[in-house]
């Protein structure tokens, strides 16, 4: 009797969980979606999925993710670089900025840019500061990272990181590399 009472139980829920579409892997894999807003106004969504970081308007194109402040000289130096990249690749390559600064306008991070010559996007969201930490919790750098923290993926799949300052021609060939060119 003891075993009817757990065994049915038992088969009916195995029965009703294996009916999903979810395979076991998929039902591990640490998801989450961060919504991002540049100072243009225009939104983008980041999914992660496991390990893999996907920009929406990132698909066949490299995206390097640049977590900084506008306050850090290291990450004031690499704006100019970050530029430089994004017009020599144009359309293969999306620079997002992770500001993690809470009390920083749109007109302030405009004028950073154009202070330091940087034309790529900048996301000014509450949600930057997750997904700089899911980021950097990801590839293993720990809650407490330095910036700028710079984060290359390619269809969503990491490629590599850099921490601190890093010169113009190491982000170039690795770019490059992943763009295959």
């Amino acid at each position: 009797m003891r075993f009817t009472t757990l065994f049915i139980p038992l088969l009916s829920l195995l029965l009703l969980t294996g009916c999903g579409e979810e395979s076991a892997e998929d039902a591990i894999v640490s998801t989450a979606t961060f919504h991002l807003l540049d100072t243009q106004g225009k939104a983008y969504v980041v999914e992660k999925r496991g390990t893999n970081f996907t920009l929406d308007a990132g698909k066949d194109k490299v995206v390097l993710f640049d977590v900084f402040a506008t306050w850090c000289p290291p990450c004031r130096a690499e704006v100019r670089h970050l530029g430089n990249l994004q017009k020599k690749y144009g359309d293969d390559l999306i620079i997002m900025g992770i500001t993690i600064e809470d009390d920083v306008s749109n007109d302030e991070l405009e004028n950073f840019k154009k202070t330091y010559e940087g034309n790529y996007l900048i996301s000014n969201k509450a949600e930057n500061q997750s997904l700089a930490r899911s980021i950097a919790s990801t590839i293993g750098v720990g809650q407490q990272f330095p910036i700028p923290l710079m984060i290359m993926y390619k269809n969503g799949k990491y490629v590599t990181h850099y921490m601190g300052a890093t010169q113009e021609e190491i982000m170039d060939s690795d770019i490059a590399s992943a763009l295959d060119k």
